[in-house]
């Protein structure tokens, strides 16, 4: 049963990216160019998907984390770091930065594949050999890395 459940679920949140916009690369680019340039295509009809997306997570989270326990695992796998390190702060910078130069992140990356488009499996393609030099550089001895890898998970 859990297989058929996160397929709908992933199903959902393909549609809804379709539909938001947000695997449309030129829509997203619209949304971060905020005018500054005379002329410029500034769209905010994103900042409405953001604020909604956020809202739902912002109650789902409240009402599931009461629950004695997940649906489908054990337990939650919930961070419970709170130090900010190099990883905190790279991590999202070199993902904003790849969002604002190809207006891709991954899901609508993925969700844009299946409307064949060139820019989608170019991104794609780029984001797994990221992902795979990530995990190489994560298995270096730590004296050969800029940044220790560290758990998320613990405490």
């Amino acid at each position: 049963m859990t297989i058929p459940v996160q397929f709908a679920i992933g199903l959902i949140f393909g549609l809804g990216l379709v539909v938001s916009g947000m695997s449309n690369p030129a829509k997203v680019l619209n949304f971060l160019d905020l005018g500054g340039i005379p002329g410029g295509t500034w769209d905010a009809s994103l900042a409405f998907v953001m604020a909604g997306a956020v809202a739902v997570t912002f109650i789902g989270f409240g009402r599931v984390l009461k629950l004695p326990r997940p649906v489908f695992a054990e337990r939650f796998y919930v961070p419970t770091r709170k130090d900010i390190d190099l990883r905190i702060v790279a991590g999202p910078a070199i993902f904003g930065i790849g969002w604002g130069l190809a207006g891709f992140c991954p899901g609508p990356a993925l969700t844009a594949l299946g409307f064949g488009s060139a820019s989608a499996v170019i991104f794609v393609a780029a984001m797994s050999a990221g992902m795979v030099l990530a995990r190489f550089v994560g298995q270096l001895p730590s004296s050969r890395r800029l940044v220790t890898p560290a758990d998320p998970l613990e405490t």
